[in-house]
C-alpha cells in the first residue's frame, strides 16, 4: 500500500491569498474504462437524501443532485448547470445605485435533463428558492433564501434573483447545494415526499435504492449531459453503493476483507492499520474543517464565562493531537489559519490548569467530598455528548474528561448514533458537544453562533456579534469584511460559546484501482464531481 501527502499550492479566486493542499493524484495519461461498482463506507447514517433537509454531509446526494455552481478542488467556485460564475466584471452581479442591494444574473446550459428525462430550466431554479423559503418545509438550512425578494425568469434558460442586501456568500449557499425538480414536486409536501428517499436530479448517477440504516444504491445516468473533453460519454462508473458504518472498528475489518472500496473519514486512530492493506492507498487531503468544543447556555454554569474559560485552560491540545494520530493541527480560530479573513491577534487561552483552579476558586466553585466543585447547589458535573462509534471524537472526548477531571469538573460520556446525534447537537440535548464542522469555500458564519443560526444549538445569543455578522455578510468589500471577521474571531474567542481546538486533514483510504479521484475540501463533499472517476481493471 502506498501513502500520497499533499503538496501546498495557491488557491485561486475567492481564496486567492489564502494556502491549501490541492490534488494528490494526477490524472493518468491511459485511456479511461467503463463500468464497474465502488463501495463506499460512510461513518454516519443518511437522515435524508434531500441536500436541503439532511444533518450531515451530503456524500451521495452530491452524486445525484447538482447545483448552479460547485467548489473544485482549490475551493474556487466553477460553473456547473450554469454557464459561468457571475461577477461584478462578467455583468453577473449588478450593484444598485446605493450599494446596499444587488442582482445576479444566471444564464443556464440548454441541453440538461432530469433523470426522468424532463428538461431543466429556469423555472426548476425559481421553484427551488420557492420551496426551500416556504415556511412549512423543514430544512437543515434555508440560508440564503431570505437574501432574496423575488426571481425573474424572462426565458427558460436565464435567472435573475433580486437580492435585498450584499452577500459575498452568494455561491456557498441555496443554489449551490443543488436545485429540485419543479414539474415533479409542485404541490408535493416537501417534508413526507419520496424525493427524500429517492431524489430525482441531473448529476451522474441516480438513486435506484434506498435501504434507511443500511445503504444507498446510485446507478449510472445513461443520459447525463455532461461528456468528456475526448467525446466520452459520462460517467465511466456503472453504480456507486454507500454503506452507512458509524462503528470505525466495522468500517476498516471491511476495508481489511474488501467488502469496502473507499472511506473518506478514515478514524486517524486506525489509518496505521488502513496502511498496511494490499490494494489501498492512504491519501491525506486538505478540509476546511475544525474541531470544537460547545457549551449549553441552558446549563446555569456553563452560562458562567468563568466555567467556561476555566475549560478552555484546561485543555492541552497537544495531547488530543497526539491521541489522534498526530493528523490535526491546534487553532485558536473558528477561521481556520487558510482563509483570508483568519486573524492571527485572535485572544487564544493557552493550556494553563493552575488558571484554571485560580478562576473556579475565586467565583466560589469549591470542591466536594467526590473532588467535583460546586456552588450554591450547583455541581459541575456534565452530560458529554460526541458521535457515538467515532473513534477519533470518542478518543478525544475520554482526554478531555480526565483533564476536566484535573480542575474539578464531572464530564459523564453521553454519546448518540445517527439521527439522535443530529437532533441532540441542533436541539441543545448536551451540556458540552465535542464534533467537527466542515464549510463551505466562503463559511456563512452566522450559521454557526448569530442568534437566529441554523446551526446554533448552544442557545447562545450574543447582540453585539449578531451586529458584526450583519457588517460582515453584508459587504463585497474585502477590508470592511477583514474588519469585522478580526471582530468576530474575538469577540467568540472571549465570550466562548465553543472552543475552536484543531483543524482536520481528510485521510481518505480508496483502492489503488480508482483513478481521476481528487479530494475536495469543503462541505460539498468529495462526490461533488465523480462523472470521471473510472476504475481500472
Amino acid at each position: 500500500m502506498t501513502f500520497k501527502l499533499t503538496r501546498r499550492a495557491t488557491l485561486q479566486g475567492i481564496l486567492a491569498t489564502a494556502t491549501a493542499f490541492t490534488t494528490m493524484r494526477a490524472l493518468p495519461g491511459m485511456a479511461q474504462e467503463r463500468g464497474g461498482t465502488l463501495r463506499v463506507g460512510l461513518t454516519y447514517e443518511i437522515d435524508t437524501m434531500n441536500t436541503y433537509s439532511t444533518g450531515f454531509l451530503a456524500d451521495a446526494q452530491h452524486a445525484v443532485v447538482e447545483g448552479l455552481l460547485a467548489p473544485d478542488q482549490n475551493a474556487r467556485y466553477v460553473p456547473v448547470l450554469a454557464k459561468e460564475v457571475p461577477t461584478i466584471e462578467n455583468g453577473g452581479i449588478v450593484l444598485s445605485e446605493d450599494g446596499r442591494r444587488m442582482t445576479i444574473t444566471y444564464k443556464l446550459h440548454e441541453n440538461v435533463t432530469w433523470h426522468d428525462g424532463a428538461p431543466f430550466t429556469s423555472a426548476d431554479v425559481k421553484f427551488t428558492w420557492e420551496a426551500v423559503k416556504d415556511p412549512n418545509f423543514i430544512a437543515e438550512s434555508k440560508q440564503g433564501t431570505a437574501d432574496i425578494d423575488s426571481i425573474d425568469t424572462p426565458d427558460d434558460y436565464t435567472v435573475v434573483c433580486n437580492y435585498n442586501t450584499v452577500t459575498p456568500t452568494f455561491a456557498s449557499t441555496l443554489f449551490t447545494f443543488g436545485i429540485m425538480p419543479k414539474h415533479l414536486l409542485e404541490g408535493e409536501d416537501l417534508n413526507t415526499s419520496s424525493y427524500n428517499e429517492t431524489p430525482v436530479g441531473t448529476g451522474p448517477f441516480m438513486v435506484t435504492e434506498f435501504a434507511r440504516g443500511q445503504y444507498v444504491v446510485l446507478d449510472r445516468n445513461p443520459n447525463y449531459w455532461r461528456t468528456a473533453e475526448n467525446g466520452d460519454e459520462l460517467p465511466y462508473l456503472d453504480r456507486l453503493i454507500f454503506r452507512m458504518i458509524t462503528d470505525s472498528n466495522t468500517l476498516v475489518t471491511q476495508l481489511r476483507s474488501g467488502e469496502l472500496d473507499m472511506v473518506v473519514q478514515t478514524p486517524y486512530s486506525q489509518a496505521a492499520q488502513v496502511a498496511n492493506i494490499d490494494g489501498l492507498e492512504l491519501i491525506r487531503g486538505p478540509l476546511l474543517s475544525w474541531q470544537h468544543l460547545d457549551f449549553n447556555f441552558e446549563n446555569p454554569t456553563l452560562s458562567d464565562r468563568t466555567v467556561r474559560h476555566a475549560i478552555a485552560h484546561a485543555i492541552n491540545r497537544e495531547t488530543l493531537i497526539r491521541a489522534q494520530g498526530g493528523y490535526p493541527e491546534a487553532i485558536k480560530s473558528l477561521v481556520v489559519p487558510i482563509f483570508e479573513l483568519y486573524d492571527p491577534e485572535t485572544p487564544e487561552f493557552p493550556y494553563d490548569p493552575e488558571r484554571s483552579n485560580q478562576l473556579l476558586d475565586e467565583a466560589g466553585y469549591v470542591r466536594g467530598s467526590d473532588g467535583v466543585r460546586e456552588k450554591d447547589g450547583n455541581r459541575l458535573s456534565y452530560n458529554f455528548v460526541v458521535q457515538a462509534g467515532r473513534a477519533d471524537d470518542e478518543n478525544a472526548q475520554q482526554v478531555i474528561i480526565a483533564q476536566l477531571r484535573a480542575i474539578g469538573i464531572e464530564a459523564q460520556a453521553d454519546n448518540k448514533t445517527g439521527v439522535a446525534y443530529r437532533e441532540a447537537r441542533y436541539n441543545g440535548g448536551f451540556d458540552l458537544i465535542y464534533g467537527r464542522w466542515i464549510t463551505s469555500a466562503d463559511p456563512v458564519y452566522s450559521n454557526f453562533y448569530g442568534t437566529e443560526g441554523t446551526n446554533n444549538g448552544l442557545n447562545y445569543s450574543n447582540p453585539e456579534l449578531d451586529e458584526v455578522f450583519v457588517r460582515l455578510e453584508n459587504t463585497l468589500d474585502m477590508d470592511e469584511r477583514k474588519a469585522a471577521a478580526a471582530e468576530m474571531q474575538r469577540i467568540i474567542a472571549e465570550d466562548m460559546p465553543a472552543i475552536a481546538l484543531t483543524t482536520n486533514t481528510a485521510v481518505i483510504a480508496v483502492t489503488t484501482r480508482l483513478q481521476n479521484f481528487i479530494p475536495n475540501p469543503t462541505n460539498m463533499t468529495n462526490f461533488v464531481d465523480t462523472k470521471e472517476w473510472y476504475l481500472e481493471s
